[in-house]
């Protein structure tokens, strides 16, 4: 059966004026709207208790699992205030079927895809004076943080009994505030986001914490990102810490990393797989060796490089360094014109701007 939500509203809603100081220039993840929605699983009574509260501290037992073993997973994504009010989100059922993939390997229960997106439709429901006006092709938003983590009081090697649902939301302005800016990435070889067998193609915060050692090493050698090769032989590109990698050919090819099990199959990447041929593209997914990237760029043969993910849509990679070299995207009057074609089309989409041919939104309120 549906999860049925009950609503306790705030007493202490964030006034209209304050709301509208913070959504002036909001950042990412730095403010909370005025609700979370919240349910439980247990082993003996499935989900339950599912409601809309006021945001607020969650009081957790020191003996909680997820503080000792890690067993929890995430998603992410936005929703979008369209020019007549609505408002919408981009894919959901993708972020649920992940969702569920990631509660898979975690060895947590599994929310079914209605009680996913209708906590969606709660939140946004209540705190729908949070998600920003689209103005001006403003990149503004409402970010979606579904969770989910062993809330049982045990100390053991097990999966708990007890497990939390919560989603909390978090206005966001453009990640890019002064327009798109090209990323330097360092290859690193000293450390690893994910191993085969491992936990990479879920979405948990153990990849990320696995990832930010890299991604100071990157930062130690003046680049914004650490890109990451597979564990075994630290030939193949993988993905970023947190996004996925695509690199555009002269001969029309875009090429993404095949998934391994390593790598996170991120909604953004499925899509632009699915975009890619009526933009007149090849799409391909393989195992790219990070020796063919080098020599890709030296020769001219590649034309771009971006990541994608669900925060910056698309951002074009400038420039590569590694141990002992560079290579540098933006010479010889390169520019980005697959990246940025790529990302306006989902943009218009997500933003109700241009048609939605594959139903790939829902309206949330």
């Amino acid at each position: 059966m549906a999860l049925q939500f009950t609503v306790s509203e705030s007493t202490g809603r964030v006034g209209d004026a304050e709301r509208a100081k913070i959504l002036a220039n909001p950042g990412f993840g730095n403010y909370f709207t005025d609700h979370m929605v919240t349910a439980t699983w247990s082993d003996a009574d499935g989900w339950h208790d599912a409601a809309v509260t006021p945001y607020g501290p969650i009081a957790l037992d020191p003996a909680a699992a997820v503080l000792h073993y890690a067993q929890e997973i995430f998603e992410g994504m936005k929703a979008y205030r369209h020019a007549d009010g609505t408002v919408w989100t981009f894919r959901p059922e993708a972020n649920a079927a992940r969702f569920a993939r990631s509660a898979h390997r975690l060895a947590l229960p599994v929310l079914p895809e209605d009680d996913f997106v209708q906590s969606l439709r709660e939140i946004v429901a209540i705190d729908k004076a949070w998600v920003p006006e689209a103005a001006d092709g403003a990149e503004t938003s409402l970010y979606l943080r579904p969770f989910m983590f062993a809330s049982e009081a045990f100390l053991g090697v097990r999966p708990a009994k007890k497990v939390t649902y919560c989603v909390i939301a978090s206005p966001a302005g453009a990640y890019f505030s002064g327009g798109v800016k090209p990323v330097s990435l360092w290859i690193s070889t000293d450390f690893a986001r994910a191993g085969e067998g491992g936990t990479g193609a879920a979405k948990c915060g153990g990849n990320y914490a696995s990832s930010l050692a890299g991604q100071l090493e990157g930062i130690d050698h003046d680049c914004d990102q650490a890109v990451f090769l597979d564990s075994s032989t630290h030939t193949y590109i993988e993905e970023l810490g947190g996004m996925n990698l695509f690199i555009v050919y002269r001969d029309g090819r875009i090429v993404t990393p095949e998934l391994t099990g390593s790598i996170l199959e991120g909604v953004t990447r499925s899509s632009i797989l699915e975009l890619a041929k009526e933009l007149g593209l090849s799409p391909e997914e393989r195992r790219i060796p990070i020796q063919e990237w080098k020599d890709g760029a030296e020769s001219g043969e590649i034309a771009e490089v971006f990541a994608c993910g669900t925060a910056a849509v698309v951002t074009p990679v400038g420039e590569l360094r590694w141990d002992g070299g560079s290579c540098d995207h933006r010479r010889d009057g390169h520019t980005d014109e697959i990246a940025l074609k790529i990302r306006s089309t989902l943009l218009d989409i997500q933003y109700g701007r241009a048609e939605d041919a594959r139903g790939w939104m829902t309206q949330l309120a």
